[in-house]
């Protein structure tokens, strides 16, 4: 890019950056309206993360959904967590069954074990306390896997020995078992799991079991899906994304006024993606939604991020190491994070639909390939600190969150 190019971009960042006053939740939200402005007409807002461990994305995400809450008319958080786990949170938020911390910590994963999740569901309890059902915020898990609940749901649904004995051989193993474990072409769990969900239907279960039966079908996918497969459609990856895009759809339903906001990883929200056949889930929510989703993705420039640290190459035995803090230094001028940083170091928000009447140059800079950060639940010792990721950013994403400095995720007790 030519230096008067990089000079027009840089200007335009800089002017067309919203500048933070902060990321802790409870402060004025007057720095956020711009944002409610670009989020006017959007039904479904994705909140992203480039890393599952930034003390500093879970608080922002927390004061956002606040503000889309009392401000925008937000009524539901839909997190990249247990499908199977989540009502207990939403009996939590919603009556103050249970404990904050304990429900969390069932979600199933160690991301979300943490302090930042129970101030916001702490948050959700307080503000639903008092209000009538229709005006309360509810919390969905839209991850189908990590499904013991509903294992021990659909079990308690029968008294019956030979059923139970019936119930574990087939369907018991996915209490515990994790997405790709056992690939198989003929599915036969899924069709396992398929039979059940019908003889309950014939049975007339409850809306509960049938509600955990049909997590078992989706479980039992993944289960069944291969990691790697000559078609990418046919991944257990691809599989997941659109099981996640599914569940935020059923949370939208046919209510032209229900407004959900989506937690998840900004690979998940994205609305494309290099490899074209393996769709995102921002992929499905953007096909079915167009211009009402919103994906936000959230970047940073340097600090530390909790994850789990592998030895590079194949991954040996269980993906059950310590999670441990690990460095970034900051990007180089390259990087989106570095030109994020060179024309505004501060904490900011970025909306790229306002690209539209950009100068030419800064449309090409956005239509160019860049990379940035992105780090999932895992990072290879040593390697990690040279991993960028590609993106195209107004194919993927509709607006930017920079946060200067990231600090790690705090875990419960």
């Amino acid at each position: 890019m030519a230096n008067e190019g990089s000079a027009e971009v840089r200007n335009w960042l800089s002017e067309h950056a919203w500048p933070l006053a902060g990321v802790v939740a409870g402060a004025p939200v007057d720095d956020l309206r711009p944002l409610g402005k670009a989020l006017d007409g959007v039904q479904v807002v994705g909140l992203g993360e480039a890393t599952h461990g930034t003390r500093e994305f879970f608080q922002l995400k927390h004061r956002l959904f606040e503000y889309l809450v009392t401000e925008l008319g937000f009524s539901v958080l839909a997190m990249e967590a247990s499908e199977s786990a989540a009502p207990a949170v939403d009996a939590y938020v919603r009556h103050g069954v249970g404990d904050a911390a304990s429900v969390v910590s069932g979600l199933g994963f160690w991301t979300s074990r943490t302090e930042e999740v129970v101030a916001l569901v702490e948050w959700m309890r307080s503000y639903n306390e008092g209000r009538p059902a229709a005006e309360q915020v509810g919390f969905a898990g839209i991850d189908p896997q990590r499904c013991s609940t509903s294992v021990d749901v659909v079990r308690a649904a029968h008294a019956d020995a030979d059923w139970l004995e019936e119930f574990d051989a087939k369907l018991g193993a996915l209490r515990d078992a994790s997405p790709g474990s056992a690939p198989d072409p003929e599915r036969k769990v899924v069709r396992d799991a398929e039979k059940l969900l019908g003889f309950l239907q014939g049975e007339q279960a409850s809306a509960e079991v049938l509600l955990h039966a049909e997590i078992l079908v989706r479980a039992a996918e993944l289960v069944a899906r291969p990691r790697q497969h000559d078609d990418p459609a046919e991944t257990v990856f691809a599989a997941r994304d659109a099981f996640m895009a599914g569940a935020v759809g059923r949370l939208v339903g046919d209510d032209p006024a229900k407004r959900v906001a989506v937690w998840a990883h900004n690979g998940h929200l994205a609305a494309s993606r290099e490899t074209a056949e393996l769709h995102p889930m921002g992929w499905h929510l953007r096909k079915r939604f167009g211009s009402e989703y919103y994906a936000l993705a959230l970047v940073f420039g340097s600090g530390f991020f909790r994850a789990r640290r592998l030895w590079p190459g194949p991954w040996p035995g269980k993906l059950d190491g310590p999670v441990v803090s690990n460095e970034i230094e900051r990007g180089g001028f390259n990087s989106l994070e570095g030109q994020l940083a060179a024309a505004n170091a501060g904490d900011h928000l970025l909306d790229l639909r306002s690209a539209a009447s950009a100068p030419t140059a800064v449309k090409r800079w956005l239509e160019e390939p860049h990379v940035f950060r992105s780090y999932g639940a895992f990072v290879s010792r040593w390697t990690y600190k040279m991993q960028f990721a590609p993106t195209h950013l107004t194919r993927e994403y509709d607006g930017l969150a920079y946060v200067a400095t990231s600090t790690p995720s705090r875990p419960l007790e």
